[in-house]
Order: structure tokens, then sequence, then C-alpha cells
């Protein structure tokens, strides 16, 4: 979904840096995956393509936040506005 972001900080150092991937069109995710040692985040499409992907080295990797967009529940909005308020 549009707004579906994480957050890495790696160390880098003496410092620390914090890079983040969101997805940035409509229909789109992000997908974080650990594999051999680094770890991936990808933006990736409906369709499942990979339109850009983040790579760190794992043992690099102090946190990975993932957070995503917060959904509404059907009832918190009215599904029309009452004519008399």
């Amino acid at each position: 979904m549009k707004g579906d972001r994480v957050e890495i900080v790696v160390d880098a150092g003496d410092t620390t840096r914090t890079y983040e991937v969101v997805a940035s069109r409509a229909g789109r995710r992000v997908e974080t995956a650990v594999r051999r040692g680094v770890v991936e985040v990808s933006e990736v499409t409906r369709s499942g393509s990979i339109v850009r992907t983040a790579r760190f080295m794992a043992n690099r990797v102090l946190a990975l936040v993932e957070q995503p967009v917060p959904v509404e529940a059907p009832g918190d909005r009215p599904l029309r506005e009452d004519p008399q308020t």
C-alpha cells in the first residue's frame, strides 16, 4: 500500500545511519528478506515486479522497523453524511 515504509538503522563505524524505503505509489508494498547474511528491503508492485532494492550486510544492521499504513475500520467513518447536522 502506498505509504508502507521500512526504516533500517545501520552501523557505519563511529556513527549510525538511517535509511528508509517507502512504497511510493498506490498498489505497491515493501517487503523484507534476510538471505545469506544480507538484508534486502524491496519495493514491489502488485504483480510482484521489484521496483527498487536496498541491500545491507546483516551484521551491520542494528534495527529494522516495519511501519505499515494504518488501516481504517469500515465503521470508523460514515458511509454518507447526515443531511440534518
